[in-house]
């Protein structure tokens, strides 16, 4: 009996010591996070907006119910106020850390969100705008993705470098920079917004410099083109999306540039004339490709509770990161080799934030296009312009700025902004840069956003 009752504490005991040993383990290595978000928001006129109204980019142009100006019941109906709350944002993360072999480190993120599973109702029935945000939230993935990284590597003299791999889906390098504002967009389109699937390199030159490099693929924020927005276009381009950068860090200051690299397939497969009978067509592999170069700089300072970040991006095409940008065909002469222009565009945001328990945020954020880089061989048909699917090609300028305010009491935050956005519209034809230079005329919203957030 004595030695039952000895064998039972031991066996009590370590599996106390177990269980203590598992507990720890998950406390050394694994880090759930997240929050419970919710937005209350009030917009002036029917907008371009995503996930539920909830991520904003821009007014709609006026929709007159008739040309008369003299109608007396003449009226924009695209002016209509509205109002939604969802808290289809809220997330929920982990991040594990703490392994590694030598100096060889070892992790992973996996991250999600609510914001899929939205239907749509008709648009036939007396409504205007955006109808896609009925319907029950499913989970998404946001980020998931792996990390290796090679620690005190030697340098000349007492410096040490470190290199490190991100594999799997994160941010896009040129988006991971964003503005202090709380909305959802997060500064779109005045910035770049994309997360996607990658490879990238970061290797810490010593205390001050780091250098970038990235091979990207498309998943849910994808290039526009002939069948609309498509991954397709990169997956028969066989060619992964390429990003270069070089960041510069002391004390509060951090600088940033980098360059990104983009070639396409538009079309895989066309029409040509049937050698055999010249009445009919046959469809082809043809050498469609089209490539663009976007550049970008960003800065940030912070010194106590003053916080100060700008971010600017010129270049070609960039609607694959809900930049106000795109790409046309410019000839078809040959069938088997289209010949593609992308726009040029410039998008810049600056944000300041001051204060900690009261915290108050201004952003302010411009847009102007610039048209093809390359003029068309005669003018264009809209058909033959490929935009932003958030935005439109008659697009001439926009800009927006936005106040906030924010009480964080703890895990707790209720924020509150005021946001004015305005586009410059133009109407007509377009010209063989494929810019609307008529009747440019401004179109702009009010938007009153309120959040609720608890973290944990």
């Amino acid at each position: 009996m004595f030695l039952a009752f000895s064998a039972s504490a031991i066996n009590n005991a370590e599996q106390k010591e177990s269980k203590s040993e598992v507990k720890q383990h998950l406390q050394n290595h694994f880090k759930l996070y997240g929050f419970i978000r919710n937005f209350f928001i009030f917009d002036s006129r029917d907008s371009k907006a995503g996930t539920g109204d909830l991520f904003y980019y821009l007014p709609l142009d006026n929709n007159w119910n008739t040309s008369d100006v003299n109608n007396p019941a003449r009226e924009d109906l695209n002016a209509s106020p509205n109002f939604r709350f969802l808290a289809l944002t809220s997330r929920v993360g982990m991040d594990v850390s703490g392994y590694y072999y030598k100096n060889v480190h070892f992790g992973a993120k996996v991250e999600a969100d609510f914001y899929s599973g939205l239907g749509k109702v008709s648009t036939n029935n007396g409504l205007s705008g955006n109808t896609n945000i009925s319907g029950t939230a499913q989970m998404r993935l946001r980020q998931a993705y792996a990390t290796v990284t090679w620690k005190d590597l030697p340098m000349n003299g007492e410096q040490k470098a470190e290199v490190g791999l991100k594999i799997g889906q994160g941010w896009h390098p040129m988006a991971a920079d964003m503005p202090h504002v709380f909305s959802l967009e997060a500064g779109a389109p005045f910035g770049p917004f994309s997360r996607t699937p990658q490879v990238t390199m970061d290797a810490s030159l010593g205390k001050n410099w780091v250098l970038s490099a990235s091979a990207i693929w498309q998943m849910q924020y994808q290039s526009s083109g002939p069948s609309g927005s498509s991954a397709a276009y990169m997956k028969y381009g066989c060619t992964p999306e390429m990003y270069f950068g070089l960041t510069y860090k002391k004390g509060g200051f951090l600088g940033r540039v980098g360059a990104d690299v983009l070639s396409i397939k538009p079309r895989n497969i066309g029409p040509v004339a049937d050698p055999t009978d010249a009445s009919k067509t046959i469809n082809v592999h043809v050498k469609d490709r089209k490539t663009s170069l976007l550049y970008y700089a960003y800065l940030q300072y912070n010194k106590d509770l003053f916080s100060f970040k700008a971010k600017t991006t010129y270049g070609e095409s960039g609607e694959h990161m809900n930049l106000m940008s795109g790409y046309a065909v410019v000839d078809k002469t040959d069938p088997t080799d289209w010949k593609y222009a992308s726009m040029r565009s410039s998008s810049s945001w600056v944000s300041f934030s001051y204060g900690k328990k009261w915290q108050g945020v201004f952003f302010a954020g411009y847009v102007k296009t610039f048209g093809l880089a390359d003029a068309a061989s005669k003018p264009l048909a809209s058909s033959d312009v490929y935009f932003c699917s958030n935005g439109s090609s008659n697009i001439n300028q926009m800009y927006r700025i936005n106040p906030q305010g924010l009480y964080n009491f703890g895990k707790f935050t209720l924020g509150l902004e005021y946001q004015w956005t305005a586009v410059q519209y133009g109407t007509g034809a377009l010209n063989e840069y494929a810019k609307v230079a008529n009747d440019l005329h401004w179109v702009g919203n009010h938007r009153v956003n309120m959040m609720v957030k608890f973290t944990f």
